[in-house]
């Protein structure tokens, strides 16, 4: 992945001429496509920052001020993503709830998965060099589909003032494979409007929504469909702001969307919004998450089941 375009270029046509012999995929046990250098979650979808607002924040406006200015986004556990297929055991720790006196700690009792889109760094940078929101497709080999665990109550209690920590840093799950970026060119598509304009550092980049088509399984049956178009911050402007303080990049750094919903119902990319907070995940449950972009491109899926907590 480090070695650029170019040698992207020539490893998708050498795999495309392959005509070696194939197994399924149902008898290859499945590694992690890459080492994860760095991890960097991003909030880029406005509905979900909205409707997640609302109901972490009922009397207050929905999104803070400065969310439309820039592409929030914190720091995750690059050591806890795993590839699909790897079980998640259910997360313990300090939850509240807004009846209770004093926090208690044990296994959370609102897991959540998430859909979200993530990209690969294949071209790393020096420290204090910022890459514009134009240099995106020289520094990214790739996509992965990503869930992102969520422990809700371990997160409401404890992210602020600091934003998610423990309620998220348990796990993360990430495709088998890693999509190139050059085949998803049939998939860009104008990305939603922006208002106000952005900053210069994050201007440009708008050509860059891309089209690609998600659906969440639980248990068997489809949960939830949505689409990446709809996402507010492009990937490009999530690249160009991580690194808009001079953060160096590395080869296999792993950047992700955040949660992708859309404004109709049925396209919530989350349970806390498909169900307002009334069901969440139990154990057994297995979840799965599915994306298809432009002529018959498919990302690698993602899929987990919930074990208990540990005694």
């Amino acid at each position: 992945m480090a070695e650029g375009r170019a040698a992207w270029v020539e490893a998708i046509s050498a795999a495309r001429a392959h005509d070696g012999p194939r197994s399924p995929l149902s008898q290859a046990r499945l590694h992690l496509p890459f080492e994860v250098a760095d991890y960097v979650d991003f909030y880029s979808s406005l509905e979900h920052a909205t409707n997640l607002g609302r109901l972490f924040r009922p009397d207050q406006e929905p999104l803070l001020p400065n969310w439309r200015w820039l592409p929030v986004a914190y720091h995750g556990r690059a050591g806890s993503v795993v590839v699909s297929g790897t079980d998640v055991v259910r997360p313990q720790g300090q939850r509240k709830a807004p009846d209770e006196d004093a926090p208690t700690y044990g296994p959370s009792r609102r897991l959540d998965f998430e859909l979200e889109l993530g990209f690969v760094v294949g071209m790393p940078t020096e420290l204090g060099e910022p890459v514009p929101v134009e240099a995106f497709a020289d520094h990214v080999f790739g996509v992965v589909l990503v869930n992102d665990w969520s422990a809700r109550d371990i997160q409401a209690w404890e992210y602020v003032p600091l934003g998610p920590n423990l309620g998220k840093s348990f796990q993360t799950s990430v495709s088998a494979w890693v999509t190139p970026l050059a085949l998803l060119e049939d998939a860009r598509v104008e990305a939603p409007a922006q208002d106000p304009a952005p900053l210069p550092h994050l201007a440009g980049g708008r050509d860059w929504g891309l089209d690609v088509a998600l659906e969440v399984e639980l248990n068997g049956e489809k949960l939830s469909q949505g689409n990446a178009r709809t996402l507010y911050w492009t990937l490009p402007q999530q690249l160009a702001h991580a690194t808009s303080n001079g953060a160096s990049l590395r080869t296999g750094d792993l950047m992700a969307s955040g949660t992708i919903s859309g404004a109709e119902p049925g396209t919530e990319g989350v349970m806390i919004e498909l169900f307002r907070g009334e069901r969440f995940l139990e154990d057994g449950d297995e979840i799965v998450l599915y994306g298809r972009a432009a002529k018959g491109v498919e990302l690698g899926e993602v899929r987990g089941r919930v074990l208990p907590a540990r005694a």
